[in-house]
Formats: structure tokens, sequence, C-alpha cells
């Protein structure tokens, strides 16, 4: 999970693990970089508009680092409009806009986590 806000990043992960789920964080798009290759996560979820390195360059990376690996991903983010059609463009598969529900979240990121076990 990565986030522009600490508090919005840490209420992201606080739900998702009172669900079951194993979260690490980042700082920046840059940190969640360095932590993929060792992390291999099921979801990567990710803000569009962060500290050196935004979201849509963040998923650029990961898709050309990841050698034909396919990490579902999520731009969870607070843009709106024309940010949905980039994002998916970028290489993100679903864009969702804060807030969201904690339900709705949780679901999200099953259905994402669902899917990359089935490949």
């Amino acid at each position: 999970m990565r986030d522009d806000q600490p508090e919005a990043c840490e209420a992201v992960k606080q739900v998702l693990e009172y669900y079951g789920a194993v979260v690490r964080t980042a700082a920046s798009g840059s940190e969640a970089l360095d932590l993929l290759p060792d992390m291999k996560p099921d979801v990567l979820v990710a803000d569009l508009a962060m500290p050196e390195i935004d979201g849509y360059h963040l998923i650029k990376q990961v898709r050309r680092l990841s050698a034909g690996l396919d990490l579902p991903a999520v731009a969870l983010t607070a843009l709106v409009g024309p940010a949905r059609e980039a994002a998916l463009g970028a290489g993100y598969e679903m864009f969702e806009s804060k807030p969201i529900l904690a339900g709705e979240l949780v679901s999200l990121v099953a259905r994402l986590a669902d899917s990359s076990r089935a490949i």
C-alpha cells in the first residue's frame, strides 16, 4: 500500500489487516519499487498523487520490472475525472475513488488477490 497521506495509508492498512491481509506500506513511490522484489505481493494498492514517483510512473515501472509477472493493481485516489482513464491506461486493473467504504475496499482487494492466484 502506498498513499501520499500517512493517515490514509494507515487507515487502509488497519482495515485490510483486520480482515486478515498482510500489508506492507511504503513512504514513497520509490520506496514501493525498492520493496516489491522482496515482497512479491498478491495485490498493489497505490495512490496516484505521490511524491518522487507518482502512481502513474509507479505502475509503469512495476509493469516493466515484473517481466511477465502479473501483479493486480488498484489505484485508490481522491483524483477524479480523466485520472480514471489515465490510471487504467498506465496499467492499473482497477480505479477507486476515496473515500471508500471498508467493506468495498476489502472486497476489491480480495477479488484482485483471487485473480492473481488463478494465474
